[in-house]
C-alpha cells in the first residue's frame, strides 16, 4: 500500500514539474526585454511622501508606479505631485503629467504627456508637453523646442520656445521666439490710479 501511495505522489510532483516548466512562460514583450529593464516593484494607486525632519516635503500620486532598482528611477503613469513648504504646512508647488521619471535618490523629476506645473508661491503656471526638474540645482527646463505657456493670475501671458528657469535665482527665459502679453506691477498701479 506505501508504493502504490508513494509512486502516486512521485507521479503527481512529476506532472507538476513538467507543468511549470513546460507550460508557465511569462511574455516580456517581442523585443526580447532583458532582465535589466523589468521592474523590481509595480504598484498601482501609488502615494509617496517625501518627509524631511517628520515634516512631508511633497508627495507624489500616480495611477501606476513601477520602480528599477538598478536604474534608480521610478516610472510613474497618471502622476501629480504637491510640493510644501518648510514647515510642510503650505503648497508650494503642484502639478501633473500623463507620465513621469523620478530619480529615486536625487529627487529629479521628468514629465511628459500634457504637463501642468502650478508654483504657487510665485503665482505662475506653466503647460507644454515636457518639463524637467533638477532637485539639486533647482532648475526647471522644457525640451529645446517645446512650446511653452507660462500664465499669472494678474493678466500674464506668454508663450515662448524653450523655456529655462532657475528657481534660486528666482529668473526665466525662454531660449527662443516667445510672444504674448507681460504685466508689470507699475502697470497695474498705473491703471488703479488712472481708474
Amino acid at each position: 500500500m506505501r508504493k502504490k501511495q508513494y509512486r502516486i505522489t512521485i507521479t503527481f510532483f512529476s506532472i507538476l514539474f513538467s507543468f511549470f516548466f513546460c507550460y508557465c512562460s511569462f511574455d516580456y514583450g517581442k523585443n526580447g526585454s532583458s532582465e535589466r529593464e523589468l521592474p523590481d516593484l509595480v504598484m498601482h494607486n501609488v502615494e509617496y511622501v517625501r518627509v524631511r525632519s517628520a515634516d512631508p516635503i511633497a508627495k507624489f500620486y500616480a495611477e501606476v508606479a513601477e520602480r528599477y532598482e538598478q536604474q534608480g528611477v521610478m516610472k510613474l503613469q497618471n502622476f501629480s505631485f504637491e510640493q510644501y513648504s518648510e514647515n510642510g504646512e503650505e503648497i508650494n508647488s503642484s502639478g501633473n503629467a500623463g507620465f513621469a521619471i523620478v530619480g529615486i535618490s536625487s529627487g529629479d523629476i521628468s514629465m511628459s504627456d500634457g504637463v501642468r506645473f502650478d508654483i504657487e508661491s510665485e503665482d505662475i503656471v506653466i503647460e507644454t508637453v515636457h518639463l524637467e526638474w533638477k532637485d539639486d540645482q533647482r532648475f526647471l527646463s522644457s525640451g529645446e523646442h517645446d512650446e511653452v505657456d507660462v500664465s499669472q493670475s494678474d493678466g500674464t501671458n506668454m508663450r515662448g520656445i524653450g523655456l529655462r528657469a532657475d528657481v534660486r535665482r528666482r529668473t526665466w527665459e525662454f531660449t527662443g521666439s516667445v510672444s504674448g502679453v507681460f504685466v508689470h506691477e507699475d502697470d497695474e498701479e498705473d491703471e488703479e490710479e488712472d481708474g
